[in-house]
């Protein structure tokens, strides 16, 4: 494969639009950029759908350029329009610095410190007084221009309002800063920010020159083969931080990608050559219920985003769960593992098994129906099947005494806290 960086792109399928796609193919074969993508603090962690435009700035770092993120602590107290049918809620000052501390260690996560940089509009943009704003900066602006914008004209017929009207502006003064005082020449974003990236590179030739060297580059919209979109599911969000996604909830996801989706997936999130993704793509054809593709992808996804233990761990925690071994897993990879089952929580008293069933737990609706399951061989502890009505639950017997695990049947889990020692 080529070494220049848009030819892979192209390759991977990662490019929806480019201000000037020959002089950028052009320029990053003779120069070494720094190029930014922003992300506004709404939130204290990013998802899987904010990976996308991350791993193509990763793939710029890898082959020697320079990534700066921007934090928009500023953008992000007014609320960017883009993709949004209303007007968002304005988060207090104290929330946005939270999520900023929290935005922030995940990039160092992604990016390490190396030839990368994470800075804060806020920086910057708080320092502007009204009539500096006006004078030097929105006069450049046409009116008639903005409104033509994709994300304003969505927004004219429900109203949107001056202040997020005006955060093309504001992401244009980003981008002409980051050029000034960072060397940066490229902006990444979604489909969405077109409009805004395009009006950034606007201003830098108003005020810096018709012939100064910035670009703008957009991502294609990922769609699954049933037309959804990636990274939504019916659990909700798929997100980077582990307290909020298990690694284990993480590594599943992607192990469970569709056979239609998973070379789109490996050309885009991950490193692996042509070579080895058409091996891959081999495998997918030959022996598609191996799934060798997709534990793949879930290997080098998590490896990237969680580190190669949590690989292994995760890995752990599937192999225990289809060989029903679950006394080889720790309290903490128990709860991993049964994160998205029912969940009761009881006292962490020694009780009957009968006992434990109904009035603890309330598993089973009645004791007749209790003893009727457990002598069927139906009722299993902690992955062993008890079939004596007088057996006792102990939960000091495993998982450090914070867990016990019921199965009821062949699949129905549930998820007990022991109150006393979580």
């Amino acid at each position: 494969m080529t070494k220049n960086i848009i030819d892979e792109l192209i390759w991977r399928d990662a490019i929806n639009q480019q201000t000037d796609a020959a002089g950028l193919r052009e320029y990053v074969n003779d120069h070494h950029i720094a190029l930014y993508c922003g992300v506004d603090p709404t939130g204290d962690s990013l998802h899987i759908g904010h990976l996308i435009p991350f791993m193509i700035l990763k793939r710029f770092q890898l082959l020697g350029h320079k990534p700066v993120i921007v934090i928009g602590g500023a953008t992000g107290s007014i609320g960017d329009p883009s993709g949004k049918k209303a007007e968002r809620v304005l988060q207090s000052k104290e929330q946005i610095e939270h999520n900023q501390a929290a935005l922030t260690q995940q990039m160092i996560n992604l990016f390490g410190t190396e030839n990368f940089e994470i800075v804060n509009n806020y920086d910057w943009l708080s320092r502007l007084d009204l009539l500096t704003f006006l004078r030097d900066y929105a006069k450049l602006f046409n009116v008639n221009t903005m409104l033509n914008k994709d994300v304003v004209a969505s927004r004219l017929k429900t109203g949107i309002s001056y202040t997020e009207f005006t955060y093309q502006i504001l992401q244009a003064i980003d981008f002409l800063t980051l050029y000034r005082e960072h060397n940066v020449q490229l902006q990444v974003g979604g489909g969405d920010q077109w409009g805004n990236i395009t009006a950034g590179i606007d201003l830098l030739h108003r005020v810096e020159g018709a012939d100064t060297k910035v670009f703008g580059l957009t991502i294609p919209l990922l769609l699954k083969a049933d037309g959804t979109k990636f990274g939504k599911t019916a659990g909700g969000a798929i997100w980077l931080d582990p307290k909020k996604t298990s690694p284990y909830e993480f590594y599943q996801f992607w192990l469970n990608t569709d056979d239609r989706d998973v070379i789109r997936y490996l050309k885009y999130f991950t490193f692996l050559d042509a070579t080895e993704i058409a091996d891959l793509e081999q495998q997918v054809q030959s022996a598609p219920e191996k799934r060798i593709a997709q534990k793949t992808l879930a290997q080098e996804v998590t490896r990237f985003v969680h580190g190669q233990a949590a690989v292994e761990q995760a890995e752990h925690i599937s192999e225990a769960l289809f060989a029903g071994d679950l006394l080889s897993l720790t309290a903490v990879e128990i709860e991993q593992g049964f994160s998205s089952v029912p969940t009761v929580t009881y006292d962490g008293a020694t009780l009957n098994l009968v006992e434990f069933l109904v009035d603890a737990t309330a598993i089973e609706p009645s004791r007749r129906q209790a003893r009727e399951d457990i002598q069927n061989g139906a009722i299993y502890i902690n992955g062993t099947r008890q079939s004596e009505l007088d057996y006792q639950v102990d939960p000091n017997a495993a998982f450090e005494g914070r867990f016990v695990i019921v199965r009821k049947g062949k699949k129905k889990y549930t998820l007990v806290r022991v109150a006393t020692n979580d």
